[in-house]
């Protein structure tokens, strides 16, 4: 029994688990929903199960001998640790996006804008007050 393909979905997550893992025996039959899990010891792959009522975990598919289990483990190991290496490696920066640049410029001209408007206005009143007190309005 040869595994022929092996496909990751990789979690982003803060706790132990790495990646979900389909893995394809003879191009004939597939298995989903192994784990990678990075524990205590090291990375390794855990086998599709379900909870019991009692809370515990029972293998729903699991290799019967180690050289299976190994064999299934390295090849996930070995696409999951490629993928990693072939990942562009993200440097976090803070970005300013343009456009919230272009707002608060916008929103600068605005307020001058207004601010040019009430001078007008305070000086049009000014004006107004002068010429009542002069009789003229």
């Amino acid at each position: 029994m040869e595994i022929t393909d092996v496909r990751l979905r990789k979690i982003e997550t803060e706790g132990k688990l790495r990646a979900y893992v389909s893995i394809t025996f003879d191009d004939s039959f597939v298995v989903h929903d192994l784990r990678v899990i990075d524990g205590n010891k090291g990375m390794f792959v855990a086998m599709p199960s379900k909870r019991l009522p009692n809370g515990d975990h029972k293998d729903i598919a699991h290799p019967i001998n180690t050289e299976i289990r190994e064999k299934i483990q390295n090849a996930v190991l070995d696409v999951y640790n490629r993928e990693l290496e072939e990942a562009p490696q993200v440097k976090v920066e803070p970005k300013v996006e343009p456009k919230v640049e272009e707002e608060v410029e916008e929103e600068v001209e605005e307020s001058k804008e207004e601010e040019k408007e009430e001078e007008v206005e305070e000086t049009a009143t000014e004006e107004e007050a002068e010429k009542k007190e002069e009789g003229l309005f």
